[in-house]
């Protein structure tokens, strides 16, 4: 350690002792880094599974869209660290967030384990522009990147046709309690072939005000990725949540249209070159700990997702602190398309025939 001469002439007379003069010296860069530190947040998750797939092997190895971890086994699914200085009230407010996550259900844009990293920035112009410059998450679909936060153990078809983090700038306006816009540019993939390409994002979200009643809340988005991928992909999305009159229960809506411009590297789809999902969620809160989660879905088009439907019930009970802990179990049917195999003889196997795929999982997450 450094010190200057005077500390030091000091030090030799007895006007001040060695310990002290390390304290002095070391005060002023902790308190710095106290200050730099002070309105920074950490937290996180530590998502872990089970999953039992009562078909064992599918066949040809096909695994449904939208499966978490490992198909037949325990997994850590995610450890996610977030740090965070929110944006303030002043009218050139700045901050930053930072989503670090690990393990087998992770997502990024290329940047090894960052899922986030953004400035935030507010432009006082009317009620004022948030910005986000860096990487961050897609903002269309019902589903988000961090598992706990969905109301379903595994993922949405809808979730699995999604860009889910994009890199570039996106802005948010609120026009009023009730309506908000966003749109944005970013790279069109971190892997493309061509780095001049872009992807074009826009969303805007109404949410049902006080008077509504017992509607109030509800929340109506619709929004498009254009242009992303290398094969120029276009993500149109249109996503509902409403409460009910009965208050402890809520039901949702999604739909999902990807189109691509250039489908021939889906030699099973060459007559068709988009796909539409459709989904409905239902959750009902039985007490303050015990939940109830229904999914339903039905895909056509075969672009990313085969034709068929999907249902899955997820029961959450809050035993812990802290902790949410889950048992789910998913039934996945094709109508055509590359086959699951469960419950077909060996000859079916081989020759294209119609199958299902059951899932039984569990899934406990600490949220810190």
């Amino acid at each position: 350690m450094k010190f200057n001469k005077w500390t030091l002439g000091l030090a030799a007379v007895g006007a001040v002792s060695m310990a002290s003069a390390v304290r002095a010296d070391e005060a002023p860069k902790l308190s710095q880094l106290n200050t730099a530190l002070s309105n920074t947040t950490i937290s996180g998750v530590v998502d872990v599974g089970a999953q039992y797939d009562t078909g064992n092997v599918h066949a040809n190895g096909a695994v449904p869209p939208g499966y978490v971890g490992t198909t037949d086994g325990f997994s850590l699914n995610q450890v996610i660290i977030s740090l965070d200085k929110p944006i303030d009230e002043t009218p050139w407010a700045s901050g930053y967030h930072v989503d670090l996550n690990y393990g087998q259900d992770t997502v990024g844009a290329g940047y090894g384990p960052i899922r986030q990293a953004y400035v935030a920035l507010v432009t006082p112009v009317g009620n004022g522009i948030d910005w986000k410059a860096g990487v961050f998450d897609n903002i269309i679909g019902y589903e988000g990147n961090t598992l706990s936060a969905n109301p379903n153990y595994t993922h949405s078809y809808g979730y699995d046709v999604e860009p889910t983090t994009l890199v570039g700038l996106l802005g948010t306006y609120k026009i009023c309690n009730e309506v908000s816009v966003s749109a944005g540019l970013a790279n069109a993939d971190y892997d493309t072939d061509n780095v001049s390409d872009k992807t074009i994002l826009g969303a805007v979200t109404f949410t049902a005000p006080d008077s509504w009643g017992w509607a109030k809340g509800a929340s109506l988005t619709a929004g498009v990725n254009q242009g992303y991928g290398k094969e120029s992909q276009d993500n149109y999305y249109a996503g509902l949540t409403l409460p009910t009159p009965i208050a402890a229960l809520k039901v949702g809506f999604s739909a999902d249209v990807v189109s691509v411009a250039n489908a021939s590297t889906f030699p099973s789809n060459p007559h068709n070159d988009s796909t539409w999902i459709v989904g409905a969620y239902g959750s009902f809160q039985a007490t303050d700990k015990l939940s109830l989660n229904l999914r339903g879905e039905y895909a056509d088009g075969g672009l990313y997702v085969p034709r068929g439907e999907e249902l899955t019930g997820t029961v959450q009970y809050n035993l812990w602190a802290n902790v949410i802990s889950r048992v789910e179990l998913r039934w996945d049917h094709l109508d055509s398309g590359a086959y699951y195999g469960e419950g077909l003889s060996s000859n079916d196997r081989f020759n294209g025939a119609r199958g299902d795929a059951f899932l039984l999982a569990f899934n406990v997450a600490y949220t810190f």
